[in-house]
């Protein structure tokens, strides 16, 4: 395994919203997407050759720790690696948790690099070297059952 550390869940939602505060949504979520994008892509590539799996059982793997570390629980509802695109679900976000239902936007992008790097190393161990743009198409913060992200690579 990788090493890790852990944290209250305030207290990470508490810095993310600090965060925000001080340097502005997009400037925020710019550097975020940047730095969760190349920790994602590390993460899963090693993964990948530590358990010899490929594909989306590289980023199923990936989501399931995350998950296990109390991020949310997120399954891949679609994957298809000839058009380059997967759907997401994100159920029990923390951010949702701690946002709340109400919050008139999206506060789940935190995830939009985690999910571009890790599908971009699932595209690649099939032969597609792609850059991907994450979306997040619905939020639990927006009052939705769930959140949902859609992937497209090109």
């Amino acid at each position: 395994g990788q090493p890790m550390i852990l944290q209250p869940r305030h207290a990470w939602v508490g810095a993310h919203k600090a965060f925000e505060e001080t340097f502005g949504l997009e400037v925020y979520r710019k550097a975020l997407f940047d730095a969760t994008y190349q920790a994602a892509r590390i993460w899963c590539d090693r993964e990948a050759t530590t358990f010899d799996i490929n594909g989306v059982a590289i980023f199923d793997h990936y989501m399931k720790r995350m998950g296990q570390r109390g991020f949310a629980q997120i399954s891949v509802e679609h994957f298809d690696p000839e058009e380059l695109f997967s759907e997401l679900r994100v159920s029990h976000s923390v951010y949702v948790a701690e946002y709340g239902a109400s919050t008139g936007r999206k506060t789940c992008y935190m995830f939009e690099g985690a999910f571009a790097g890790g599908m971009e190393s699932a595209f690649a161990s099939l032969g597609h070297e792609v850059t991907c743009r994450v979306e997040e198409v619905q939020c639990g913060s927006e009052g939705a059952e769930h959140c949902r992200f859609e992937v497209t690579g090109s």
